[in-house]
């Protein structure tokens, strides 16, 4: 089983199609896992390995094989679900308590999806109440730890699908992102995820259908493996307006054209030229991490485009998606809902028109100096997160770089801003910080060029050295003191 529960994503599936694994085989394994690291991570809070056998047994049996071969066939390979997304007749609680004991009839059109095209849901992963938050925790489940450090958060909002990868637990993790929820949990722990174009991946049952700033995606050990993963999300869905067809090319045909197509030319800024504040170190480390593409050939320059009032648009932008999605839920159970969900509602009811006007006019300005950008540049990279992972017991940390942070969302800026753009991003480990947390790069491409952003992220994984291969074994450890104010 351990031998199994090493092999990426790619090769399992290899393996299943030549018929060396069963998936009743790849089930058992993760199970093993899940009962071995659990206790010290709590990743998956609710298990369906019953369901999952089920299906294993129908799909060995021949039912739903008619995608068997094309792009995105899983073959029967096991993978998480984050607890924002139904699966029908499995526990789906949203991280709140408002729906502690809700069990969906019938599962989210980007689940039915993933099934059809072989992949066995063998778990829930844990997240932020309703996905709000940098750290992934609520009041039905709990803390969900970092692996590399069980003392630290593992990120947020898809904190438990980071960590079921990154231990193991199962080869691919499905996850959502608005200000960084794919990105930031995947570099806290060491892997890769992305976060699509809007419209890549279906949305399905959300009541912001028209709102291009919460989208799905893909979380993996390596490229490789997320670019499968991504192949079996992508296409168009009747139930969300913005998606559209898959591509001609599969992300993993060009994944494996990555070194011949490489980037020429490469933006990098460490903090958006000083408008954001970032880590010291993480700084420092991805200055030098990122000189791996000049290595590979790609001419790499420090720039970044103004942000602007950047900030300030995207929390007026957000917190009318509370609106939409919290507000009816605010009134009739606030006493049940976190601080900071009440917060973002409120900060939406209280908007002018004014206000919003001035927000959608802030964010398409920003938008065409990002298009401007990338006349010049094939890729935008920045550091993954902010900071490394920070005291598990926090919501946010107090400050980055010796800035305090006026709310929760202020460390994610350097997420949000690439949300606000439109660009497909993924994020991809690059070293580890004096305490041995992981650092990781966000790599940025322009709208609907996501095939882009995974061949800049797979080279750089191969001229740099930085894929997880193996899972790694929950460690325990302490809390790092904080950064120390830069000189003024």
């Amino acid at each position: 089983m351990d031998d199994v529960i090493r092999l990426t994503a790619t090769e399992a599936v290899a393996q299943l199609h030549r018929g060396e694994v069963s998936p009743l085989d790849l089930i058992d394994a993760a199970a093993e896992r899940i009962a071995a690291v659990e206790p010290q991570v709590n990743a998956l809070p609710t298990l369906c390995l019953d369901r999952a056998r089920d299906h294993a047994k129908r799909l060995m049996a021949g039912e739903g094989r008619e995608l068997a071969g094309g792009a995105g066939w899983l073959g029967g390979l096991p993978v998480t679900i984050k607890d924002l997304t139904d699966v029908a007749g499995v526990r789906t609680t949203y991280g709140s308590p408002i729906f502690r004991d809700h069990v969906p009839a019938a599962s989210h059109p980007l689940v039915r999806r993933i099934e059809a095209r072989g992949g066995i849901v063998v778990a829930k992963s844990n997240t932020p109440e309703f996905g709000a938050g940098g750290s992934t925790f609520n009041e039905v489940f709990g803390r969900t730890r970092n692996p590399w450090n069980t003392a630290l958060t593992c990120g947020g909002s898809t904190g438990g699908g980071a960590v079921s990868v990154a231990t193991g637990e199962a080869w691919l993790a499905q996850g959502s992102d608005h200000g960084g929820s794919l990105r930031r949990p995947a570099t806290y722990c060491g892997v890769v995820g992305m976060r699509p174009s809007p419209g890549r991946v279906t949305r399905g049952s959300v009541n912001n259908l028209f709102s291009p700033l919460s989208v799905q995606g893909p979380m993996a050990r390596n490229v490789p493996d997320l670019a499968l993963f991504l192949d079996a999300m992508a296409g168009w869905c009747p139930l969300d307006p913005m998606t559209y067809d898959a591509p001609a090319r599969t992300y993993a045909e060009a994944v494996a054209a990555a070194e011949a197509e490489r980037p020429r030319r490469i933006a990098f800024s460490p903090d958006f030229n000083g408008q954001l504040p970032v880590d010291r170190e993480t700084r420092e480390l991805c200055a030098r991490a990122v000189l791996a593409f000049e290595a590979a050939g790609c001419v790499v320059e420090e720039f970044a485009p103004d942000l602007g009032q950047l900030g300030e648009a995207f929390l007026i932008l957000r917190s009318q998606s509370f609106v939409v999605d919290r507000e009816a839920q605010l009134a009739a159970h606030r006493e049940l809902i976190k601080p900071d969900i009440i917060w973002n509602t409120e900060r939406g009811l209280a908007a002018t028109p004014s206000q919003l006007a001035w927000a959608d006019r802030e964010r398409a300005a920003f938008y065409r100096r990002m298009a401007a950008l990338f006349e010049r540049y094939d890729v935008f990279i920045t550091p993954g997160a902010a900071t490394p992972a920070f005291d598990v017991m926090l919501r946010n940390p107090d400050s980055i770089a010796g800035v305090k942070l006026e709310n929760y969302m202020a460390g994610s800026m350097i997420n949000a801003a690439i949300t606000l753009a439109g660009c497909p991003a993924v994020a991809v480990p690059c070293g580890f910080d004096r305490y041995g947390r992981p650092v990781g790069l966000q790599i940025a491409a322009p709208p609907r060029r996501d095939a882009i952003a995974l061949q800049a992220a797979a080279l750089f994984e191969r001229v740099g050295g930085f894929g997880l291969r193996a899972p790694i074994d929950p460690r325990p450890g302490t809390v790092p003191p904080p950064e120390a104010p830069a000189p003024a």
